[in-house]
């Protein structure tokens, strides 16, 4: 992995970690090492693409029930179907945007792309490097976060 890389990857944990601390309404208690993969896997999801000076893409993966869990924590209502999938996307925004915000402190360019949320098997690969971290609440969910240089 170059310098350029790596330092990459660790501002993107600080600043994923920094976004879901100002933004989930559950603290986390416990934080997985960043695991470098070849292929990432899923069945409920929220994928941003990565522009600028950073070329690549975000992946938010947990079941659909930890984002209802933080969508009704967020709204004080039970989140289904449709409103659920819109706020998942909310919830990959608004991340990914406190990330962007974050990597621009360290003097890096970065701007999302909309949303895509993705149901169901999926592999995803076809990146040069990829890291995943996996963040456990203190409600046992856990939301894991990776990150597909391009």
């Amino acid at each position: 992995m170059s310098a350029t890389v790596s330092t990459t990857l660790e501002d993107f944990q600080e600043g994923i970690l920094d976004s879901i601390k100002q933004i989930v309404p559950i603290p986390y208690e416990g934080v997985s090492v960043p695991i470098v993969q070849k292929e990432l896997s899923l069945q409920y999801g929220v994928l941003v693409g990565v522009t600028g000076a950073v070329k690549g893409k975000i992946l938010y993966k947990a079941d659909a029930d930890v984002f209802g869990s933080i969508g009704e924590l967020m709204f004080g209502m039970a989140l289904e179907g449709e409103m659920l999938k819109s706020f998942s996307g909310e919830l990959g925004n608004m991340l990914s945007g406190g990330l962007c915000t974050h990597i621009f402190s360290k003097g890096v360019t970065i701007d999302i792309t909309a949303p895509t949320i993705m149901e169901g098997n999926s592999t995803l690969s076809g990146f040069r490097e990829a890291i995943e971290v996996e963040v456990t609440f203190q409600n046992g969910n856990k939301l894991a976060v990776g990150l597909m240089i391009d």
